[in-house]
């Protein structure tokens, strides 16, 4: 008698398993199983981010994941905020130049890069993945410049196909604030020289806001492959470029979607 209580109540669990297997506090994607993801769209998690970093030099002192592990963090902080709302994988191999001969970035060991077209077949893909699943709108967030028009034109295919609409968002707005941070510091004293487009003091104060761990404070210097000098940069300098980054997406977003503030 025992053995078959045991045996309904093992069952049951089993049972209910996919139903309470999503209480969890990770927005990222690949933090969950099939069903804990199904079970949160089902829910009403149904706006998806779609990171999108690159892998290139940084000079000395900033890691080659740099874009990747800023906009993976950035994006959990959106999510967060926003409510209703998951992060997808970091896509991490986008166009850094020609690669033989090389050009931009692979002249520097460590840039990874592909061509225009394979980049933005992976956006498309990841797009239709997510819509296929469930998600009503899948958001775009790019961290680096040099693929910008890629994401918007991935946008605007996707949304014909789609009928119109705005399932697909390239959210401009995300990299539109990480730039209106080089105003912000020229506001501040910081000559435009200083500030940098590449590894500058910009740069790598928002990195270094985003996570310490990219940083290498005893090679802060300017170097073959840096635009800017870093050497003043600093974590507390580039916490209030973080925080606009985030308001300013987290503001477009809902303005994009009608998502009003929820909890997720």
């Amino acid at each position: 008698m025992y053995a078959r209580a045991l045996a309904a109540f093992l069952l049951s669990l089993f049972a209910a398993f996919p139903c309470v297997a999503y209480a969890q506090d990770s927005v990222f994607i690949d933090d969950l199983t099939s069903p804990e993801l199904q079970a949160l769209i089902r829910d009403g998690r149904t706006i998806a981010l779609v990171p999108i970093g690159g892998t290139e030099q940084n000079g000395a002192h900033l890691v080659l994941g740099k874009h990747n592990a800023r906009v993976r963090v950035l994006a959990a902080r959106i999510a967060e905020q926003l409510g209703g709302t998951l992060v997808a994988p970091v896509v991490a191999y986008v166009p850094e130049g020609e690669i033989d001969p090389p050009t931009q970035h692979m002249r520097h060991a460590g840039t990874l890069s592909v061509p225009t077209a394979a980049f933005e077949s992976v956006l498309e893909g990841a797009a239709r993945s997510l819509r296929r699943h469930g998600f009503r709108h899948v958001v775009l967030l790019g961290d680096h410049g040099g693929y910008q028009t890629s994401l918007v034109r991935v946008a605007g295919k996707l949304n014909r196909a789609w009928g119109g609409g705005r399932g697909l968002i390239a959210l401009e707005e995300y990299y539109r604030a990480a730039q209106a941070f080089d105003a912000t510091l020229a506001a501040r004293g910081y000559t435009s020289q200083e500030i940098g487009r590449h590894a500058g003091l910009a740069d790598t104060s928002l990195a270094w806001a985003a996570d310490a761990a990219l940083v290498r404070p005893q090679a802060l210097m300017a170097v073959p492959g840096v635009d800017g000098d870093p050497r003043r940069a600093s974590a507390e300098l580039g916490r209030s470029g973080v925080e606009h980054i985030v308001s300013a997406s987290v503001a477009a977003i809902r303005a994009s979607t009608g998502r009003s503030s929820t909890k997720n």
